[in-house]
């Protein structure tokens, strides 16, 4: 019995190995390559991503879209734009003091070569400022004085003639209006006859507050005085930029960081910003400069009166882009109006004023500004319309030195050079 059951466990053991090297053995024929059968790789190996199939057409690369990021740049942006908005009284006359100790500064920077302390000479080139804008103004003072004078007459004169050409020229459409003003009352007749008695409607008219002279008064000397503070805050503020000196691009080179190169970069950027700003600053002084002077040679030649005076007004309002000309264009002709009371002379004298301005605007400021900053027009007007709807004509004041130190700074920042190319000719 023992002898049978120790043959019958080396019987079972013997089958059970056969059957486990038969297996081990399939496994290595089915796993050993073939010669008349093809190298088959699979479809989606690590080595075969991104390799197109021949014969297959190539699938177009996917761009992963960060919807959760563009959201919240777009958030960023219009936050941005609400806070530049809000605080447009504080960031305005900043931005024109700093743009106002840009252009005096070279005259200080002159001053101290001769051993004079900085804010000596801050407060010398500030007064001689102050100096040359009263001194230039001062011998127009009786012409500017007529003008001012002439101001109610003017204002008459201009509702006068609106009011003429309002009824000489939509005489038909109130014609047409009245007629159908006197159908529709037909009508309305009509339907009350036709229908039951109704309780009459009671309507309410609201009386307008009557004009006060010193109401108007009040409000002008307000925004008068408004106006004042806010030049004597910046003059205050572009004095101590002045005296201040070097110091606050020390301090932003040392906040640029440790590393040389960044705070090679910030150098660059400040001293390419501080080129553009100053030469472009000088062009509109020569630009602004041109404009009177050829405005005052033509309103000469053509006989209108105070023509010193309105050449100086020209000349100050060509700081503001496009809307200025047209301003001072609108003035003059209401002038020449009021002067030679002929339509002819005041086309002449307010084209003559728009020619002027678009002559000097058009290829002296516009060849000049490409030069400085080699910018597009395009993106100059752009900038024009965006900073004068944010800002109004402040804004359209300062879009150009804005646009220029954007483009100055994109292009030193690699992340940036999109814009800079962008922003460029």
């Amino acid at each position: 019995m023992n002898q049978e059951a120790t043959v019958w466990s080396f019987a079972w053991i013997n089958r059970g190995a056969a059957r486990l090297l038969g297996r081990r053995a399939s496994r290595s024929d089915n796993s050993a390559p073939r010669p008349d059968a093809a190298l088959t790789v699979p479809a989606h190996t690590p080595e075969t991503v991104g390799v197109p199939t021949p014969g297959a057409e190539p699938s177009p690369p996917r761009t992963p879209v960060d919807a959760r990021g563009l959201a919240l740049g777009i958030l960023a942006t219009l936050a941005i734009l609400f806070a530049l908005e809000w605080a447009q009284r504080f960031v305005v006359p900043v931005l024109l003091a700093i743009l106002l100790a840009y252009t005096l500064n070279p005259l200080v920077v002159w001053l101290t070569r001769f051993r004079i302390r900085r804010s000596i000479g801050a407060v010398i080139v500030m007064l001689a400022g102050v100096g040359v804008c009263v001194s230039g103004s001062y011998p127009l003072r009786d012409q500017i004085d007529r003008v001012v004078e002439q101001l109610p007459a003017a204002t008459l004169t201009f509702s006068t003639v609106l009011a003429s050409l309002h009824s000489g020229t939509f005489g038909n459409l109130q014609k047409m209006k009245a007629a159908a003003g006197a159908i529709e009352k037909a009508a309305n007749q009509a339907s009350d006859l036709s229908s039951p008695q109704r309780q009459p409607v009671t309507h309410i008219v609201l009386d307008q507050p009557a004009f006060k002279l010193s109401s108007f008064l009040w409000i002008g000397s307000m925004g008068a005085l408004g106006f004042i503070a806010q030049a004597l805050t910046v003059i205050l503020l572009a004095f101590f930029l002045l005296v201040s000196g070097g110091t606050f691009k020390r301090k932003l080179v040392r906040l640029a960081g440790p590393s040389l190169s960044s705070k090679k970069i910030t150098v660059r950027i400040l001293d390419d910003i501080n080129d553009s700003i100053q030469q472009y600053m000088l062009m509109l002084l020569v630009t602004n400069l041109l404009v009177g002077a050829l405005t005052w040679a033509a309103f000469r030649i053509i006989g209108l009166d105070n023509a010193g005076a309105w050449a100086l007004a020209a000349g100050l309002l060509h700081v503001v882009p496009y809307l200025g000309p047209a301003v001072s264009a609108a003035a003059t002709g209401m002038a020449a109006y009021m002067q030679f009371q002929s339509l002819s002379m005041t086309l002449l004298v307010a084209g003559a004023s728009l020619a002027i301005a678009g002559l000097v605007g058009t290829f002296v400021s516009t060849w000049i500004t490409g030069r400085i900053a080699r910018m597009n027009p395009a993106a100059i007007f752009v900038s024009l319309l965006f900073w004068g709807w944010l800002w109004g004509i402040a804004g359209m004041l300062l879009s150009i030195p804005i646009i220029v130190i954007v483009k100055v700074v994109s292009q030193h920042v690699e992340p940036f050079q999109p814009l800079a190319e962008l922003l460029g000719e």
